[in-house]
């Protein structure tokens, strides 16, 4: 497990499965925030869960994120799109809404970064993000994510096109 201050990430448990699709997928404003696909049903138990982790893939890893104290699983991270010729990777994080204002979004972005940086031995790391998701640009800035630009009219959520904010951060520029 890598550990933060607050959160460990972990792999994925058959377990976290159920929750992470109910507290966060089945939501579905937040999931269409959430994702650049449009949001569907998904049968419980399916293959084709977005919470399930096939391990082949070798361009995303996907982790649980557990609180340090107790283990108690607070949400889900993951580094994606992993370019191993470039040395790049994108980051994102989901957290149950029981979760949300502790701080834990911060810690699993810094944990992140050991990931990619240390363990992964990438040069850059990129966050998309909408514009209006002040709490994931707040942790990605308090990580010295720097903003890079805005895409306007990017992302299709809920029927109406809203701006992403770009954020990046190379690795001679992380604490």
């Amino acid at each position: 497990m890598l550990r933060g201050s607050k959160v460990g990430l972990r792999a994925r448990h058959e377990e976290d499965i159920p929750i992470l699709e109910a507290e966060l997928y089945d939501d579905v404003v937040n999931s269409s925030r959430a994702e650049s696909r449009p949001w569907r049903p998904i049968t419980p138990g399916s293959k084709d869960s977005p919470a399930a982790v096939d391990h082949k893939e070798q361009g995303h890893v996907r982790f649980s994120v557990v609180e340090l104290d107790g283990g108690a699983l607070v949400g889900t991270a993951t580094l994606w799109d992993i370019d191993t010729h470039n040395r790049s990777a994108h980051i994102g994080l989901g957290l149950l809404p029981s979760c949300r204002g502790k701080g834990y979004g911060t810690d699993v972005v810094a944990v992140l970064c050991h990931y990619g940086f240390v363990v992964r031995s990438l040069r850059r790391l990129q966050i998309e993000t909408l514009s209006d998701n002040a709490a994931m640009l707040r942790s990605a800035e308090r990580n010295g994510f720097v903003r890079e630009g805005v895409l306007r009219s990017s992302a299709w959520v809920m029927g109406e096109f809203l701006d992403e904010v770009l954020l990046g951060l190379l690795v001679e520029d992380w604490k």
